[in-house]
């Protein structure tokens, strides 16, 4: 850092040179502690090339400038933290670069307009808070500042961040300027939310939708920050912190700042339990081995070890839905490599908890636990909740194959379909008599009566009784057999997982 640098210093040493000294080293100590930057802003993309996930966004904006076809107005839309603003700034300076003559894909990021661009200071590059100037006075006063030349750039360039934050009626104030705009105004808009801006402003803009950041592209820019800070890490820390960003470049270099800030090194995936609030992994895989090994005791201590850390019930239900995600593609598509990023430890524990269950069973589990983590913000018992809902996973007899439940429900001679007995009452069971059975023989192997003559049947009976006959292969069920599958409790965790009722049953003896 260059002390010489602030203007307000050199005045005032200028005035007082006997003091310099003293003023030297109280200008230092406050340089220090204000020198810091935050590792979201340090590393915030310059240029077109910069840009992290957004390459057909930046190769559009790259072209239109090659062919001098710039747009008077763009709405960038996404979520936050994937570049809306950079992009605005970028696509600015490419237009306000003084080291060339005109508008350039490649702007030098050293000039005077290029520098205040960077930091949001350009005179000519305002930028506008929509959330804090919603009102038409707002809007008034940009309508008659933006009549005014630049100062000394090409284009003055307005960017409103939060538009949809602005009143319709300020909206509706804005529209005649944006749809006529003097020559050298160009206007960019951030949104998180587009539905909320007015379609006539839409229609006025060419609107670009900014997508989520792969956690592989972040993965790789969390290593290339990590390695230009110099600082050791594990390689088991970056994945789980790439997902843990959800798609926002900024969060992830937010939450690389919190762990840097321990002044911990090496960086290790612990410290995303310990200071993030990251649910341990070994812990979600012993209470996701529980449920596939059926054990009801094991998995209400498995809860009870999450829980105890300090997590909320919400927050082990979102680690469930990720898990069993992965868990479902290595079930679903083995082969698939891409569909997934994990450690090779990882996939290999992933692997192995897959062989305890179907595809049909992890389907069922996320979504009853995309239901169930909306019930636990709502309930005054999340922990009850969600102890029933683990013990009806580890329990249910839902693990059925959908082939062999079919199977059961359209054939009378299907062999009992096996039940999964929880661990704790396997024991018991051995120990139980077995039970024999009192019913009488079958009506099969009874001879028929002959002794009595049936009277003939009348044409009519005949006929209505041929109505109600089931056709030719298949035969009526019987009401007992057909208590059996309605009252089974594989078929009733399937009907309530499917949202469906039994409208009939029959059975067909060539199955």
């Amino acid at each position: 850092m260059q002390v010489g640098q602030s203007p307000q210093f050199k005045m005032f040493l200028w005035k007082t040179p006997t003091c310099s000294a003293i003023l030297t080293c109280e200008f230092w100590v406050l340089s220090a502690a204000m020198a810091y930057t935050v590792l979201a802003r340090k590393y915030r993309s310059q240029t077109f090339d910069d840009v992290i996930g957004q390459d057909p966004i930046a190769k559009t904006l790259r072209n239109a400038i090659k062919t001098g076809k710039v747009a008077h107005a763009y709405l960038f839309a996404g979520t936050r933290g994937v570049g809306k603003t950079t992009m605005a700034r970028v696509l600015a300076k490419s237009l306000n670069c003084l080291a060339v003559g005109a508008p350039t894909t490649q702007p030098c990021c050293k000039c005077d307009s290029c520098v205040a661009i960077s930091i949001g200071e350009d005179i000519d590059v305002i930028e506008i808070d929509g959330a804090t100037n919603r009102g038409v006075d707002n809007v008034r006063e940009l309508r008659e500042n933006a009549i005014f030349r630049p100062a000394r750039a090409r284009f003055k360039i307005y960017i409103i961040d939060e538009v949809h934050m602005l009143t319709t009626e300020a909206f509706n104030a804005l529209l005649k300027i944006l749809e006529e705009p003097p020559s050298h105004v160009k206007f960019i808009f951030a949104t998180t939310e587009p539905n909320k801006v007015i379609p006539t402003i839409q229609s006025r803009c060419q609107r670009f939708d900014f997508r989520n950041i792969s956690p592989a592209k972040i993965a790789e820019q969390l290593k290339f920050v990590l390695g230009q800070e110099k600082i050791q890490y594990q390689e088991d820390l970056i994945l789980p912190l790439a997902k843990m960003a959800t798609g926002s470049m900024r969060d992830a270099l937010s939450l690389l700042d919190r762990l840097i800030s321990t002044g911990i090194e090496p960086l290790t995936a612990e410290l995303l339990q310990e200071f993030l609030g990251q649910p341990n992994s070994e812990k979600i895989y012993n209470l996701i081995g529980q449920i596939g090994d059926s054990d009801a005791a094991g998995t209400l201590a498995a809860a009870e070890d999450l829980i105890s850390t300090g997590l909320s019930e919400v927050q082990i239900a979102d680690a469930l839905i990720d898990f069993m995600r992965d868990i479902m593609v290595i079930k679903s598509a083995p082969g698939e490599s891409d569909f997934l990023l994990l450690t090779a430890e990882q996939r290999k524990r992933t692997g192995d908890l897959a062989e305890k269950f179907d595809t049909a069973a992890l389907i069922y589990n996320i979504t009853a636990l995309e239901r169930l983590r909306w019930a636990l913000k709502n309930s005054d018992t999340p922990r009850a909740l969600l102890e029933a809902t683990l013990l009806r996973f580890a329990l249910a007899q839902h693990f059925l194959n959908v082939d062999e439940l079919m199977s059961q429900l359209k054939g009378g001679a299907t062999a009992a379909v096996k039940k999964k007995e929880p661990t704790s009452l396997k024991a018991k069971a051995g120990s139980q008599p077995p039970v024999t059975s009192h019913e009488p023989p079958d009506a099969g192997d009874r001879k028929p009566d002959t002794s009595k003559e049936q009277p003939p049947k009348s044409p009519v009976a005949s006929e209505e009784q041929a109505k109600t006959q089931p056709s030719t292969g298949q035969s009526e069920i019987s009401s007992q057999r057909k208590n059996e599958i309605v009252g089974d409790p594989a078929v009733k965790m399937v009907l309530l997982g499917l949202n469906a009722t039994i409208s009939s049953i029959e059975e067909n003896p060539s199955d």
